[in-house]
């Protein structure tokens, strides 16, 4: 039976563009996935806890050394993981928080970064691949080529390089220009927001659609 790992992380509730789109991948999933099961993760209001000093080192330490406070946070990158190796595919919503991913993603990256289940020391071959894994981005500005902010975007460059120790492999569908609607000094960006968005949810709706009904 096909299952679905369903990650949103945006703060912004109702008003987040990257739930909007992860909303509508997600539904256009089930619809191809009958009988299909979903785990959902939210990290925007459940956040996982950070790597601290007290567990943060479970990783680098022998199972049998392990502190009360290493073992709990070793335990919670078991259940990580294991949800990542349960689902056929991944979809996870990342907005862009100051030029950069929500900490709470960061923070989902290095509790998946686990050796001996996530990738093998020896080898370094990552354990995570062959699933698909779809990241619905939001950006609340422009940052393509030949904009002022060219290249400021330092989440859809960095995930690959975080991810890339587990075999994940993502790819992305983004929207931007997401605050031109609700920030008038951006009013005549609208009409290329809502381009960006219209080519993200097309992009979303030919996901799981057989090629010959695309063409």
């Amino acid at each position: 039976m096909a299952h679905l790992l369903y990650i949103d992380s945006s703060i912004r509730g109702e008003h987040s563009v990257s739930r909007r789109l992860t909303a509508r991948a997600a539904a256009a999933w089930r619809a191809a996935h009958p009988g299909g099961t979903v785990t959902h993760r939210d990290l925007g209001r459940d956040p996982l806890p950070h790597l601290d000093e007290a567990g943060g080192l479970a990783r680098m330490v022998p199972a049998e050394q392990h502190t009360p406070a290493q073992r709990a946070s070793w335990q919670l990158s078991e259940r990580l993981v294991d949800e990542v190796k349960r689902a056929d595919t991944i979809l996870l919503g990342l907005p862009l928080y100051n030029y950069g991913a929500p900490s709470s993603v960061k923070t989902w990256v290095d509790h998946l970064i686990a050796p001996g289940i996530a990738y093998d020391p020896a080898t370094g071959t990552g354990l995570l691949g062959g699933r698909e894994f779809i990241v619905l981005g939001s950006r609340g500005g422009g940052y393509g080529p030949g904009t002022p902010r060219e290249g400021w975007d330092h989440a859809e460059p960095w995930l690959p390089h975080g991810l890339s120790m587990t075999g994940l492999e993502p790819r992305f569908i983004s929207a931007e220009l997401t605050l031109a609607p609700v920030t008038p000094a951006m009013a005549e960006l609208i009409p290329l927001h809502e381009q960006s968005l219209a080519a993200a949810e097309r992009a979303i709706d030919e996901l799981w659609v057989p090629a010959s009904a695309v063409a």
